[in-house]
């Protein structure tokens, strides 16, 4: 059984910083992208960042220049550097990641690790 599990998450201030960190782990075979998704109270689930196995990266246009995502392939863990905080970055962070296992890909999601962004 896969498991996804996020930790990193806090209260932090405006302009703050915070690192979060994913790993995969289970009956794994291979991971294709890694990625990062938020959902804010009363808003949908969005796209915050993914990485490739290669090392190709996408970012939201409202992250750009203040996140960074990173990953240890040895390890099976996405990073998500986090700097220049916003209130509006408030979110419930969720990492995501196709994967290959039980003799298919497969999407899997984490629990989610809840970032606060206030004074």
């Amino acid at each position: 059984q896969v498991q996804l599990v996020e930790s990193g998450g806090g209260l932090v201030q405006p302009g703050g910083s915070l690192r979060l960190s994913c790993v995969a782990s289970g009956s794994i075979f291979s991971i294709n992208t890694m990625g990062w998704y938020r959902q804010a109270p009363g808003k949908e689930r969005e796209l915050v960042s993914w990485i490739t196995s290669g090392g190709s990266t996408k970012y939201a246009d409202s992250v750009k220049g203040r996140f960074t995502i990173s990953r240890d392939n040895d390890r099976n863990t996405v990073y998500l550097h986090m700097s220049s905080l916003k209130p509006e970055d408030t979110a419930v962070y969720y990492c995501n990641a196709d994967l290959w296992s039980g003799g298919r890909w497969s999407d899997y999601w984490g629990q989610g690790t809840q970032v606060t962004v206030s004074s």
